[in-house]
C-alpha cells in the first residue's frame, strides 16, 4: 500500500459498513468501478491499474463536484419554470390574437362590401342616361353579386387559413409544455437528489455518485427552447379597395396644434424637426405627447381617406385625434386616440397599434400607410399602401364629436434628426 494512500486512510472517519468478503472496514474508494473497497480488496488484481482514493477524500471530491454542477442546474429549473409559464400565457395570447384577427377579416370584408355597393351605386347612376338603362342595371347587378361572392370566399378562406393556423399553433405550445414539464420535473428531481446527497455520510453520498454526474450533464445539455409558432399576421387580407382613393380627402397640417419643435413645409403637408423650438406659449391646442400635430380637417360624419410617406422616419405615430375643441357631451373614460406606430429597431421595423398597445407582426417595411375613417359605423384602418394590403383595423367603435387626423414624429435625445412625414396628395378629386 502506497505512503500517500495510507496517510489517506488516517484521516478517514470509520463509518459502520464493512466488506462482506473480508469483513474489514470499507475506507477505500475505487474511482473506475464506483465502488467501496476494504484494504484486502485492494489487493486483488481486479484493482490493480485503479485509481483508488479514501473514502473521505473521494466523498468531498465528489462533493465538491455535486455543489458545482448543482448551480447551472437550478438556473436550468428557472429558464424551464419560466417557459413554462410564457407557454401558458401564449396560448391565452394566441386564442385572443385568434379572436382579434377573426374580428379584423370580418369587420374588414363588412367595410369592403358597403364600398362595394357603393361604387355599384355609383356606377348605376353614370348609366341612368344610357339607351339600355334595364340592361346595363342587371348587368351592373349581376357584377356587384359576383364581386360580392368573390369577396365573402376570398374572406371565409382567410378565416379558415386563421382557424388552422390557431390549432397547429396551439398543438405546438401543447407539446411544449408537455415537453418541458417532463424536463422541469426530471430537473427539480435530481436537483433534490443531489441536495440531499451532499448532506449525506461519505459512504452514501458515493453510491451512484458518477452516475449522477452523467445524468446532470445529460439534463444540462438537452435544449430548452419556447415552441416557434406561425405568426398570424399571414392571414392579414392582401387588398384593398380602389373606392377608398374615391373618399381621400387633401389634409393639411395645422401648426397652431403643434409640438414646438415642429416645422413644416410652405403647402403644410410635410412635418419635419425645426432648428430651434417654436414660440407657441400657453396654447391649449398644442401637444406634449411626442412631437405631435393635428390636420385641419376635422370629420364628425362620412368616410374618409388619407395616405401619408414614412419611409423618411424612424419613429412615426399616425392616426386620429378627438377634436380637443369639441368636447361637449364626450364621455371622460372614451379614448381620444386612435394609432398606428412605427419604430426602427436597428434594420428590424417594428409596428404597434393603440389602444391597447398591441403589437403588429408585419414581415415588409411600410413607406406609404393609408387611413381610412367609416366615421357613422365606427369603423378606422389602416393600410400597407405599397403591398396594398391590411394592416389593422379597429372596429365597432362609438364616435362622439369632432375627429382629426395626428401626425407624431418621436422626439430625438441631443440633436434634431431629419426624419419626416409627408401627407400625399389625393388621387382623384375629393
Amino acid at each position: 500500500m502506497s505512503k500517500r494512500l495510507r496517510l489517506q486512510l488516517q484521516h478517514s472517519t470509520t463509518e459502520d459498513a464493512y466488506c462482506t468478503a473480508h469483513l474489514e472496514p470499507l475506507e477505500l474508494f475505487c474511482d473506475d468501478d464506483q465502488v467501496t473497497l476494504c484494504s484486502k480488496c485492494l489487493l486483488s488484481q481486479e484493482h490493480e491499474c485503479h485509481v483508488v482514493h479514501g473514502i473521505q477524500v473521494a466523498a468531498e471530491k465528489y462533493r465538491k463536484l455535486f455543489q458545482e454542477i448543482l448551480k447551472p442546474l437550478r438556473e436550468k429549473v428557472e429558464v424551464a419554470e419560466s417557459i413554462l409559464a410564457d407557454e401558458q400565457e401564449r396560448m391565452i395570447m394566441i386564442q385572443e390574437e385568434e379572436r382579434n384577427f377573426k374580428e379584423i377579416i370580418e369587420s374588414e370584408y363588412r367595410i369592403s362590401f358597403r364600398l362595394l355597393q357603393e361604387e355599384n351605386e355609383m356606377n348605376f347612376l353614370r348609366l341612368q342616361g344610357c339607351k339600355f338603362d334595364l340592361n346595363l342595371r342587371e348587368a351592373n347587378q349581376n357584377q356587384l353579386m359576383r364581386f360580392a361572392t368573390e369577396l365573402e370566399e376570398k374572406s371565409q378562406e382567410m378565416l379558415q387559413r386563421l382557424e388552422s393556423l390557431g390549432k397547429e399553433n396551439m398543438n405546438k405550445l401543447k407539446e411544449s409544455k408537455v415537453k418541458v414539464s417532463e424536463q422541469l420535473y426530471n430537473l427539480q428531481a435530481l436537483t433534490a437528489e443531489l441536495e440531499e446527497k451532499c448532506e449525506r455520510p461519505a459512504a452514501a453520498l458515493l453510491q451512484n455518485a458518477r452516475h449522477c454526474l452523467e445524468r446532470s450533464e445529460s439534463l444540462l445539455l438537452q435544449s430548452l427552447v419556447p415552441a416557434h409558432v406561425t405568426d398570424l399576421s399571414s392571414c392579414q387580407i392582401k387588398r384593398m379597395s380602389k373606392m377608398l382613393t374615391v373618399h381621400q380627402r387633401h389634409i393639411t397640417l395645422d401648426p397652431e396644434t403643434a409640438h414646438s419643435c415642429l416645422a413644416f413645409s410652405e403647402d403644410l403637408r410635410t412635418v419635419r424637426f425645426g432648428n430651434t423650438q417654436q414660440d407657441v406659449p400657453g396654447n391649449p391646442r398644442s401637444f406634449d405627447f411626442g412631437a405631435s400635430v393635428l390636420g385641419v380637417e376635422s370629420f364628425s360624419s362620412g368616410k374618409h381617406y388619407w395616405e401619408v410617406a414614412v419611409d423618411k422616419a424612424a419613429q412615426w405615430q399616425l392616426g386620429v385625434y378627438r377634436d380637443p375643441t369639441d368636447e361637449d357631451n364626450v364621455p371622460e373614460d372614451s379614448p381620444d386616440k386612435f394609432l398606428l406606430i412605427g419604430s426602427m429597431m436597428g434594420t428590424d421595423p417594428t409596428f404597434w397599434v393603440f389602444p391597447p398597445l398591441e403589437k403588429v407582426c408585419l414581415q415588409k417595411e411600410m413607406r406609404k400607410v393609408g387611413v381610412f375613417l367609416d366615421y357613422e359605423y365606427g369603423h378606422i384602418s389602416f393600410y400597407n399602401v405599397t403591398e396594398r394590403s391590411l394592416i389593422y383595423n379597429f372596429s365597432h367603435l362609438s364616435f362622439q364629436g369632432a375627429l382629426k387626423p395626428l401626425f407624431s414624429l418621436c422626439i430625438p435625445h441631443g440633436d434634431m434628426n431629419s426624419d419626416s412625414l409627408t401627407i400625399c396628395p389625393p388621387c382623384v378629386p375629393s
